[in-house]
């Protein structure tokens, strides 16, 4: 086997697994499902993921690095200010969950809770991943200051800490409540955070 062909087998099982998630969570999707939606032999998967767990961290670390991607892209975008660009950044989850009724596409969201207690390598790869969003976040809001679009009343690092547990917190209870209600609370205090200069 080539390593095109490898590295697509492993993205395509990866993928797969992420959507079966998303739907049934990491417990609830079992290896024989995965299989059989991915359409790969069971040799195919141990052939690149030792267990289940280890295709869990594999997903998560996939997930993480294209959400940094998109996030990197929006706030490098020409045309607005940093604090803009935060601003519709949480504008467009609520969007989306207005469109679709739910939290759609997010595993932090559906996994956090599951499994960290299930598995430590997950617990650390959920870990990592936030801090790398936590860190550019906080790049965003310090370029804001710098640029004189935004004020903060604490340190970039911290307030991108606030942020994240504020929206992740929302985006939860929003799943429970199945209703916007938490996000658009949740972005009132978003925008108080990412106040405008006087």
């Amino acid at each position: 086997m080539n390593k095109i062909a490898e590295h697509d087998t492993r993205e395509h099982i990866l993928a797969t697994g992420e959507q079966l998630c998303l739907h049934r969570g990491f417990v609830g999707m079992g290896l024989s499902e995965l299989l059989k939606t991915a359409e790969v032999p069971k040799g195919s998967f141990y052939h690149y993921f030792r267990s289940k767990e280890a295709f869990g961290v594999a997903m998560l670390e996939r997930y993480y690095t294209a959400y940094h991607q998109r996030l990197t892209q929006h706030f490098s975008a020409p045309g607005s200010n940093a604090r803009e660009k935060l601003l519709a950044h949480y504008q467009q989850t609520l969007q989306q969950f207005c469109q679709h009724d739910q939290i759609n596409g997010c595993l932090t969201v559906k996994l956090s809770a599951e499994v960290c207690d299930l598995s430590e390598d997950m617990r650390v790869a959920l870990d990592r991943g936030a801090a790398k969003i936590i860190a550019l976040l906080a790049e965003s809001l310090a370029q804001g200051v710098q640029e004189g679009s935004l004020r903060l009343t604490h340190d970039a690092v911290s307030t991108a800490n606030v942020l994240y547990a504020l929206w992740l917190g929302a985006s939860l209870q929003a799943k429970i409540s199945r209703s916007a209600l938490p996000l658009e609370s949740a972005l009132g205090h978003v925008k108080a955070l990412l106040s405008a200069p006087e």
